[in-house]
């Protein structure tokens, strides 16, 4: 016994039997849509819905293959924008200056965080005696709430010296918070993030977002996404001479052998990050 396939499946098939459907009734379906203007990701959605009705009538042997899984799509092409130059990222930099989220930008730029690596930070990562940034958490939306969790790979578990353009900043900012939660009293939320509201509250990422787009209007400059400053750290990176190996530990890439990161040379780790330094801020960081 058959059933007829409802919804998109009723499409696909005008109404046969599900047993009866076969890969080119589904090629042709997911053609259509191409030609008719949607987008590639849309219709590769709906080739995933497909399979997932196709594999749970496979479970109850209505079929006995998955004509969704061998239909075939073009690759949906990747949007990524032109990362910005040394003197884009410089400019950025001196407009955001006064922001209360300069130092975070300040970080993105000079070790390609990611926005949650950032926003994730606490003050009990900042070991400015010792000379180390830690990278190990993330900032994250848990049902509904931020909430600090573990990065989700080991690679990007990472340990980082604070330049010195990195570390004044940081410095800066500890005075900043201390001065907001002596304003905020009882009011203060009470945790230990770097990046707090007034209150001490996390900072929302979609915040961050639109502070980065709004410096961005106020400098006239070309509009890149916050998450185009890892690229713009790695294609600085290459234009320095980086050594691959370094470049892949400061942006915490997965892709990375156990040898590698047994045998790390933190000191050419942080002759790379001063050269990017020097290279936004020149030699005095200034």
């Amino acid at each position: 016994m058959s059933r007829p396939c409802a919804s998109t499946s009723n499409q696909v098939s005008a109404r046969k039997p599900l047993s009866r459907v076969r890969v080119a009734d589904v090629q042709a379906f997911l053609n259509k849509q191409v030609q008719a203007g949607h987008s590639i990701a849309k219709v590769q959605i709906m080739r995933t819905v497909l399979g997932a009705a196709f594999t749970r009538a496979m479970r109850e042997e209505l079929v006995f293959m998955n004509p969704a899984r061998l239909a075939t799509l073009p690759t949906a092409p990747t949007s990524r924008n032109r990362p910005w130059s040394a003197d884009e990222a410089r400019q950025f930099l001196t407009v955001a200056r006064n922001d209360p989220l300069y130092p975070a930008f300040l970080l993105l730029l000079v070790y390609g965080l990611r926005r949650g690596e950032v926003l994730g930070l606490a003050w009990e990562d900042v070991d400015l005696a010792d000379d180390m940034l830690r990278v190990g958490w993330q900032l994250q939306r848990i049902d509904g709430q931020l909430a600090r969790v573990p990065v989700k790979t080991a690679a990007g578990r990472r340990v980082l010296p604070p330049v010195p353009i990195a570390r004044d900043a940081l410095i800066e900012q500890a005075g900043r918070q201390a001065a907001a939660r002596i304003r905020a009293g009882t009011s203060w939320a009470g945790n230990d993030l770097v990046f707090t509201t007034r209150t001490g509250q996390p900072v929302e990422p979609r915040n961050l977002v639109r502070s980065f787009e709004r410096l961005i209007d106020g400098a006239g400059l070309r509009k890149i996404r916050l998450h185009d400053l890892r690229h713009t750290v790695a294609t600085l990176l290459k234009t320095l001479g980086v050594a691959q190996r370094d470049a892949m530990q400061i942006l915490g890439h997965a892709r990375i052998s156990v040898t590698l990161e047994v045998y790390t040379d933190s000191d050419s780790q942080r002759d790379a990050l001063t050269r990017m330094s020097d290279r936004l801020f020149g030699p005095a960081g200034a």
